[in-house]
């Protein structure tokens, strides 16, 4: 704490003018919380799930570039009594809203992109099918029924782990479970095509992509977790002897990855999975994510 102070301290000029705005407007200090009214310009999406509250939904505004701090909707909300049920969905906003304007722009069912899908980076299949059903209103048994045969798709894997692919997509009315996996993996496959990944080291790509997403904190740790993998996965490496011992892996394999916890527990580290890195050299069956 006394080296952030006196950091703050040293550079505190440099740091007011980079982030004080930030500072005063989530603290509800200095200028108004809120962006004047005519200011909204552009378009912004925001995905809203079951269980969202003004609490919950006004940081994504935030993120989206809606509003004007974090916590502009939800002090808006509570300072003037706004009583909102929010309902799950992708809806299409624009950049620098008033919190009002927002509310009743939320109210309006035509802002509600009802064949729109918005898929974050890092889901599991589950998490996808889970987030494309809430959002595109497709029966969860239809989307099941639609990957449970990756070879239609042209993909040889037993599972559409890690083909899925993150991004914002937009439907026809009406639109089929097959017909949104189809596009979902065709992506994948043109993003493999652009990188020059021969077919034949798709799935191992995907592999290791997907366990770099899960073990590094951020983008900046992509090329650091990616040396770690190439070292331990030599076989002359007396430390691992070919295990890369990701705790990423043996999560996935017993269902506990994106259980909220970053440690394993010990049925995750001593299960007999293909998943498990820790008892299995080299890479696991198949992508996590």
């Amino acid at each position: 704490v006394l080296v952030i102070i006196g950091g703050m301290v040293g550079g505190g000029f440099a740091l007011w003018n980079t982030y004080g705005e930030r500072v005063q407007a989530f603290f509800g200090t200095g200028e108004s919380l809120d962006y004047e009214a005519g200011m909204a310009n552009g378009e912004a999406r925001v995905t809203i799930v079951s269980g969202d509250t003004g609490e919950s939904v006004s940081p994504k505004m935030f993120d989206a570039g809606v509003t004007k701090a974090s916590n502009s909707l939800y002090k808006y909300m509570v300072n003037n009594s706004v009583g909102f049920t929010f309902q799950p969905g992708v809806y299409k906003l624009q950049k620098q809203m008033t919190s009002e304007a927002v509310i009743a722009a939320l109210r309006d069912p035509a802002t509600r992109l009802d064949s729109s899908v918005q898929l974050r980076e890092g889901l599991t299949l589950k998490q996808s099918l889970d987030a494309i059903s809430e959002q595109a209103g497709i029966p969860r048994a239809d989307l099941d029924a639609a990957v449970a045969d990756p070879s239609q798709y042209g993909v040889a894997a037993s599972t559409l782990e890690g083909w899925i692919f993150p991004a914002t997509y937009d439907f026809d009315d009406g639109v089929t479970a097959k017909d949104v996996v189809a596009r979902m993996v065709q992506r994948t496959v043109q993003s493999l095509d652009q990188a020059g990944v021969p077919e034949a080291d798709r799935e191992r790509i995907l592999t290791i992509a997907s366990i770099i997403e899960r073990e590094a904190r951020a983008p900046d740790d992509f090329y650091k977790v990616s040396r770690v993998i190439e070292n331990r996965l030599q076989p002359d490496n007396v430390e691992t002897h070919g295990l890369l011992q990701m705790d990423s892996t043996a999560q996935y394999g017993v269902g506990e990855i994106g259980a909220g916890s970053s440690s394993s527990s010990e049925n995750a580290l001593t299960s007999d999975n293909p998943w498990n890195t820790y008892i299995h050299p080299g890479l696991p069956i198949g992508p996590i994510a």
